[in-house]
């Protein structure tokens, strides 16, 4: 039997993946923040952050945000580990997230950048248990809500985007998740 050693926990947990154009592959955007996230080194707002707006150029922000930078250098080694994202920078950054009934709100500063997202439209929550695969490579349990209306506003302005049916994590690419586990 194998011991979990590598995990992380969150509560109130926003996600978005999506790209800015119909010809973009990969995500150009993603929002994926937790209210709260637990990792065996310690406990803050945390979650990742990539804004590519020209895919063919770096990514103007990219990188793991938290309130507590040794919970953010956690996330890569331990979660992420070979994926994309394993050496991934860690950002300090400030995370406000407001989940009501009716609407998610969450906000991330990061240097120079202010990302508002705001979900309404919700299902019903439904449980998940996802296995791991090439991405992600970690174990999925928790609850998650699929939000069917998204905005996005980067520094104020709103940003137009596709979001697909299937995000990174295997399940919508818009969700609320009340709470939830990664382990390896």
């Amino acid at each position: 039997m194998t011991n979990v050693s590598k995990w992380m926990s969150w509560e109130g947990g926003i996600d978005l993946v999506a790209v800015t154009s119909p010809d973009i592959q990969m995500p150009n955007l993603i929002v994926h923040l937790g209210r709260m996230v637990n990792t065996p080194v310690g406990n803050a707002p945390s979650g990742m952050i990539l804004w590519q707006p020209d895919p063919n150029a770096m990514p103007a922000v990219m990188g793991f945000v938290s309130t507590n930078a040794e919970v953010g250098r956690y996330f890569g080694p331990n979660i992420f580990a070979g994926t994309p994202f394993e050496q991934a920078p860690v950002l300090n950054a400030t995370i406000d997230i407001d989940i009501t009934a009716d609407k998610a709100v969450s906000k991330c500063v990061v240097g120079d950048f202010i990302f508002e997202v705001e979900m309404s439209g919700f299902s019903d929550p439904y449980l998940i248990s996802r296995e791991p695969a090439a991405m992600p490579p970690f174990h999925q349990q928790g609850v998650e809500i699929h939000a069917k209306d998204v905005v996005l506003k980067i520094n104020g302005e709103v940003i137009n985007m596709i979001i697909p049916p299937v995000g990174i994590t295997g399940g919508p690419a818009s969700v609320v998740s009340p709470n939830g586990v990664y382990a390896r």
